[in-house]
């Protein structure tokens, strides 16, 4: 994501300014500026400290680290989360989920995360609740798909047959595809078979 096109635009409109007086407080076109807001081109370094005090902000603010730092802290805490479910800390994965929902407690990414823990620690109620909650809040499309593959099983896995399969119709033509997965739901696994699927689809193996 392109914080500092973002940041410029947003922080120039809070002053009030527009592309020509940015461009004139620096010496340069309004075309520059515009490019600059389009992530079409980027400042040179020089003109940093100048944008931020026209602004009233910090080059931090301004270049989005808080925003960079965010997202790396999100990312490290999914690493985590995904390795020790991979080798079956599951008791730590979920603490490392709860832990983080306390910084981040309207992330998408989080709540999903956390769902896709309790789907494989077999806790179905408090997973299709977290799920139905996260994904109209996210934006990742990967992570959307894969967690709708895991309601369906969780949905089998509560008794809730007819949820899961109309989940299961709803998938699209992917890897976690309604191809694949709408026959397993028709035949209403057992436990187990929901248990290896759910598996299979967070921690990446191919369903079988």
């Amino acid at each position: 994501m392109d914080y500092f096109a973002e940041n410029l635009k947003k922080y120039r409109l809070q002053k009030g300014l527009t592309q020509e007086d940015i461009a004139n407080f620096l010496g340069i076109t309004p075309q520059s500026v515009s490019k600059w807001e389009r992530s079409e081109t980027y400042p040179d370094i020089t003109f940093l400290p100048a944008l931020a005090n026209i602004l009233s902000t910090s080059i931090d603010c301004l270049i989005g680290m808080d925003e960079i730092r965010s997202e790396n802290m999100r990312n490290s805490i999914h690493s985590r989360a995904y390795d020790l479910s991979k080798y079956g800390d599951l008791i730590e994965a979920e603490r490392t989920y709860r832990d983080a929902l306390g910084t981040f407690p309207t992330d998408p990414g989080m709540l999903l995360g956390l769902a896709s823990v309790l789907a494989l620690k077999g806790e179905a109620e408090e997973a299709s609740e977290l799920i139905e909650k996260g994904l109209p809040l996210s934006s990742d499309e990967k992570q959307n798909a894969t967690m709708r593959a895991v309601l369906c099983f969780v949905y089998a896995r509560m008794g809730e047959s007819q949820k899961a399969k109309l989940a299961a119709s709803k998938l699209p033509h992917r890897r976690e595809s309604r191809e694949v997965i709408a026959p397993i739901i028709a035949s209403e696994p057992s436990i187990e078979t929901v248990d290896r699927c759910i598996k299979a689809i967070v921690i990446g193996e191919e369903l079988d």
